[in-house]
């Protein structure tokens, strides 16, 4: 009787708390919170781990993209019959010929390029600003003309303003700059070290790592970490390979149509794309700038290159390349890159969506064990007991 009694006055307890998924769910999220707040209480004990990665996280980020890059043609190179460390000798001695042929013959027409559109950029602002000027002594300017000297006056101000921080500043940068000289230095010396053995013995890493987990886990987390690779391997050949084709097409471009510092702008919009959607656009802009300055023909001319790029590119080059291995929806990524460019910069813009594709994948298994040991997402019908018949 009193166990029964018992059982009636703790039912709606059991019920409504103890076996809730949504309560056991809130109770695990407030745990996670709470242990990265005593994380955030003793961040310092973490420092050297942070010094660390930031030591060796540039030339382990250079040599990952490298290895999605290198790997198929060692891979190739192997099924020919090639042994795999001959493979990646000869790929990096191509590599390095390659490297040679573009320092010799395209860097110093950049560098040439550079230096006269740094001579020609006073003369190209004085132009804008004597056909901003005419436009503006228009009549029908008159009414917004106050406005607008309003505004550019604001403009100057905050222009000398930054000026002037950065004058200070600039002094106090120089350790900061010293600094990332020498990590740059650092990455570009043991990257290839780090390349050579990531291609070496990269397939071993997955199995590797998961052998440190229970027998339970091992088979669905390299799974996990099998379909992360193939994401990250997807979007960085696409996107490098989609990049280098927007580079030649606008070279070749720009070229034909006789536009100053052809290769220098055709290079830009090269790194440029690397941003998704908006790389090509942001690319156009110095384009355009230095063909209002030629004259209303070399405008016209600039933007048929253009919409032939953006058709190539959209139709053809794209489709083939990144395809929709990816399936991230474009409002997604626009969102992605807002974020990740306000929190991390440049760095977070070009990151941005490898990392959320990595981090969708991860967000995807572990929604779907949830799903299959919750009874939440249950169907009705194989809830219900079947009928006596």
């Amino acid at each position: 009787m009193d166990k029964k009694k018992f059982s009636e006055k703790t039912s709606w307890f059991w019920k409504w708390f103890l076996n809730n998924q949504v309560v056991v769910g809130l109770v695990v999220v407030l745990l996670l919170l709470l242990i990265l707040l005593v994380f955030t209480k003793v961040s310092y004990l973490f420092e050297p781990v942070g010094q660390f990665f930031a030591i060796v996280g540039l030339p382990m980020v250079l040599a990952g993209i490298l290895f999605y890059l290198m790997n198929p043609v060692v891979n190739y190179l192997e099924k020919k019959g090639i042994k795999r460390q001959y493979g990646i000798i000869l790929l990096f001695i191509f590599v390095l010929l390659l490297l040679i042929w573009g320092i010799v013959v395209i860097v110093p027409e950049i560098r040439e390029q550079i230096q006269s559109l740094v001579k020609s950029f006073p003369g190209y602002i004085n132009t804008i600003g004597e056909k901003a000027d005419q436009l503006f002594k228009d009549p029908s300017f008159r009414s917004v003309q106050d406005y607008i000297e309003n505004s550019a006056q604001k403009i100057l101000e905050s222009i000398t303003d930054l000026t002037q921080n950065l004058s200070r500043v600039t002094l106090q940068g120089l350790g900061s700059v010293v600094s990332i000289v020498t990590n740059i230095v650092i990455a570009l010396f043991t990257a290839p070290i780090i390349l050579f053995f990531l291609l070496k013995d990269g397939k071993r890493l997955g199995p590797y790592l998961v052998s440190f987990l229970p027998n339970r886990m091992r088979r669905p987390t390299y799974h996990v970490l099998s379909e992360m690779n193939q994401q990250l391997a997807s979007y960085i050949r696409g996107q490098l390979t989609v990049a280098f084709a927007v580079a030649v097409m606008f070279m070749i471009g720009f070229s034909i149509v006789g536009l100053n510092y052809g290769i220098l702008l055709g290079v830009l919009a090269g790194f440029l794309n690397l941003i998704p959607y908006l790389g090509s656009f942001l690319a156009m802009v110095p384009v355009i700038f230095i063909a209002i300055v030629t004259g209303p023909v070399m405008l016209v001319k600039v933007i048929i290159v253009f919409a032939i790029e953006q058709t190539i590119e959209g139709r053809i080059v794209s489709p083939l390349v990144l395809g929709s291995q990816l399936e991230i929806h474009p409002v997604t990524i626009m969102f992605v890159l807002l974020t990740a460019g306000k929190i991390f910069g440049l760095a977070g813009i070009i990151l941005g969506i490898p990392f959320y594709a990595v981090a969708k994948v991860i967000a995807t298994h572990v929604f779907e064990w949830y799903k299959s040991v919750s009874t939440l997402y249950k169907d009705e019908e194989a809830v219900e007991e079947p009928a006596d018949s």
